[in-house]
């Protein structure tokens, strides 16, 4: 079987940039959305899941730049690398209670409460019209906020080895910022394509990573 042009796909040039795909997905999800075809114009399911596999492969630079090498290779059925995460092992010096806590659990504290908490109002607003471009691009500058973000809180994490008798909450820790990942993803898929199955499933990353947290403080507070 032939691997459709992706380029095509979202009527896009092959030398479009990652911005330019984004919005031609984005334009192409609104303009076959159900709730936004015009009552002439039958919804094509087909052509939802095409341009949903088109973006997954455009959209992400290794995986269009593994295509573009294999673009003309006859066999071709598409390469999606795993985006697996790496696990660093913990260096094995201890690292004082007071200087963990101080320096990396209260600041990601305070990180994770940044991204959980604003997330149902911002919901609540896009509800008024999430085909509005004005709201949609406030809930998006919001999910670009959380990013930056959890990139920071990431780094701290994993900037000093825990001590021993935190392990169970550093693990919490761990599974938190993991969750909040997967759940900015979903939502960030919603804000490209509408389909409120993932921002339902972002919010419910966003549900776990919440539960995490508070084990997490569980944990510290049975020191």
């Amino acid at each position: 079987m032939t691997t459709p042009d992706y380029y095509k796909v979202l009527n896009i040039s092959p030398k479009a940039t990652q911005q330019e795909i984004k919005n031609a997905y984005r334009r192409l999800a609104k303009q076959y959305h159900p709730d936004t075809c015009d009552k002439s114009q039958t919804a094509n399911g087909d052509r939802i899941v095409a341009l949903n596999h088109a973006y997954e492969i455009l959209g992400d630079a290794h995986q269009r730049k593994q295509y573009d090498l294999s673009r003309d290779a006859a066999n071709y059925r598409g390469i999606r690398s795993a985006q697996g995460t790496t696990v660093r092992p913990r260096q094995t010096t201890e690292t004082d209670l007071d200087v963990w806590l101080q320096h990396i659990y209260r600041p990601l504290n305070q990180a994770i409460l940044k991204i959980i908490k604003p997330l149902e109002d911002q919901i609540d607003e896009l509800a008024a019209d999430p085909f509005d471009d004005d709201l949609m691009a406030t809930f998006q500058t919001y999910l670009e906020d959380c990013q930056a973000i959890l990139d920071q809180a990431q780094k701290l994490f994993q900037s000093l080895p825990n001590p021993a008798n935190v392990a169970r909450a550093a693990r919490d820790l761990y599974y938190c910022l993991n969750h909040l990942g997967d759940g900015l993803e979903q939502l960030e898929w919603f804000t490209l394509n509408y389909n409120e199955e993932y921002l339902h499933s972002g919010q419910e990353m966003f549900r776990r990573a919440d539960q995490f947290s508070w084990q997490a403080q569980e944990a510290i507070a049975q020191l």
